[in-house]
């Protein structure tokens, strides 16, 4: 068997690859450049080639094109550590086999190359993506990485996708991005929020009306599937369509046909369609508020995008974004953020989702005092000190809207960011170590008030887990170096992300 090319300018990836496919009895041949992996195609070819996508002197993608020039079908998987849903797309509209986020946990990437070889060994080409222009979007979070990918893998489908997620998501954005990304691109995406229009106008809004058609009615007027010809019709909060509706929508969706509202001649209807909703639609479907029958019309594919709360360690790269974001809107300088605000930011769980974040960094450009922003300078409502410490130990959450600001956080109390997994280690740097021991203090008094069951061994579960966590973060998840900063054997990390499930 030919051996696996291993493309990258850091040398230890390289070196972990070697010895990880060694263990495996894989032969590899690693290169540092673009150039030296494309001199070398002109002699030979690999079983597989794994490449980074941004290196000095030529890029990941662009040797993918070589590649698929001069050996059609070889699987290339392109390495990244600009977790973004411009180089999934790149990578899949290049062809890729796969597409690798980095950090990435070693034996998952020797598992992807197996697979990538078996493929190379059965002799199937892998598939062709065509995308457009990318929307921005970002995420380095697993759950994100799935959304880009198949994002990707529909760039070539026409088919019906239901959204579904929390609102603030960004599930229009999603939208928008399918769109771009598929053989309508070049024609429109019209928008329709059904939960915004009044049950008495929404039929006008979807199929247009003829003159006459009822009061005020002076003109005839398209409707949105007219105005969404060989485009896109995004129907946001679809699980809020008045019922009578839904069969009007199920006939269009079944027939391809529609009816102005008072017309008499049918109107031919060549849009796809795209549902997002925030509700549970299923549930929906079982009180008899949603058409079983629309539901399975709608659900063909089916996406879920996260609650920012499930992908935190986003919520660094977002913060950044959004500011810079903001600072180009305003025409000021984008304003920084300390390491401390990022992390106690990480540890909030933002109701309002990403929505919220966007709306926090709009604040900030304007209100923050300085331009390195810390965490005094959040909004009161986000800085424990100033929430008031006897509501946070209660376990209550400031009031507000949440969705459309900041006082709908309930920013957390020391001891929650302290316990949980997902920002134990951040929140020690970001509070002062008294703040830290009463705030776990609060838990355990909590746990014990609702007659937790194993109080010592849960809170020692969450504590390592959030230790190790942060550890493997910091060394962008090499266990042998996270286990030599901790002070414990190999064997013990191991052990541990094992029995904690914390295998990225």
């Amino acid at each position: 068997m030919k051996p696996i090319w291993i493309v990258d300018d850091d040398q230890s990836i390289r070196w972990v690859l070697e010895k990880a496919l060694a263990r495996e009895n894989f032969a590899t041949r690693s290169f540092a450049n673009v150039r030296e992996a494309s001199a070398a195609l002109e002699h030979e070819s690999p079983q597989v080639l794994v490449s980074d996508i941004r290196m000095p002197g030529g890029s990941g993608l662009e040797l993918l094109q070589t590649v698929r020039d001069k050996v059609p079908g070889l699987p290339v998987i392109i390495m990244t550590a600009f977790s973004d849903l411009d180089s999934a797309v790149a990578a899949f509209q290049g062809g890729a086999f796969e597409y690798l986020a980095k950090p990435f946990d070693v034996d998952k990437a020797v598992e992807l190359i197996r697979r990538a070889v078996d493929e190379s060994m059965r002799g199937e080409q892998t598939w062709d993506d065509r995308v457009a222009e990318a929307p921005e979007m970002l995420g380095q979070a697993p759950a994100m990485q799935d959304m880009f990918r198949a994002i990707g893998r529909l760039s070539h489908s026409a088919a019906t996708v239901l959204i579904t997620g929390e609102s603030g998501t960004g599930k229009e954005l999603v939208a928008r991005a399918l769109h771009r990304h598929s053989p309508r691109a070049n024609g429109p995406f019209i928008a329709l929020n059904t939960a915004a229009i009044p049950k008495d106008l929404l039929e006008s809004e979807l199929f247009g009306h003829e003159r006459g058609a009822f009061t005020g009615a002076q003109a005839m007027r398209q409707g949105r599937f007219e105005q969404a010809e060989n485009g896109t019709l995004f129907l946001d909060e679809i699980g809020d369509m008045p019922f009578d509706l839904q069969t009007r929508l199920l006939r269009v969706l079944s027939d391809g046909q529609f009816y102005r509202v008072g017309g008499h001649n049918p109107l031919r209807a060549n849009v796809r369609v795209i549902a997002a909703t925030h509700q549970n639609l299923e549930s929906r479907v079982r009180q008899g508020l949603f058409r079983e029958d629309l539901y399975h019309r709608l659900n063909v594919i089916r996406l879920r995008l996260p609650a920012l709360r499930e992908r935190s360690e986003d919520i660094p790269l977002l913060t950044r974004h959004f500011l810079q974001k903001s600072a180009r809107d305003l025409g000021v300088e984008p304003k920084r953020v300390s390491e401390e605000a990022l992390a106690y930011l990480a540890s909030l769980p933002f109701p309002g989702n990403v929505r919220q974040l966007e709306n926090l960094a709009n604040w900030l450009t304007v209100m923050a005092p300085a331009q390195t922003i810390e965490s005094k300078d959040l909004p009161p409502d986000l800085v424990p000190a100033q929430a008031g410490v006897n509501d946070l130990a209660s376990g209550g959450a400031v009031a507000g809207t949440g969705d459309e600001g900041f006082g709908g956080v309930a920013p957390g109390n020391a001891a929650n960011a302290a316990v949980h997994p997902a920002g134990a280690a951040s929140m020690a740097v970001a509070t002062a170590v008294s703040a830290w021991e009463g705030g776990l203090r609060t838990e355990v008094a909590r746990m014990l008030r609702e007659n937790a069951a194993d109080v010592m061994d849960e809170l020692a579960r969450r504590f390592e887990a959030a230790v190790i966590r942060e550890a493997l973060d910091f060394t962008r998840g090499r266990k042998v170096e996270a286990a030599e900063r901790l002070g414990i054997g190999r064997n013990t990390i191991t052990r541990k992300i094992q029995e904690l499930n914390l295998e990225p």
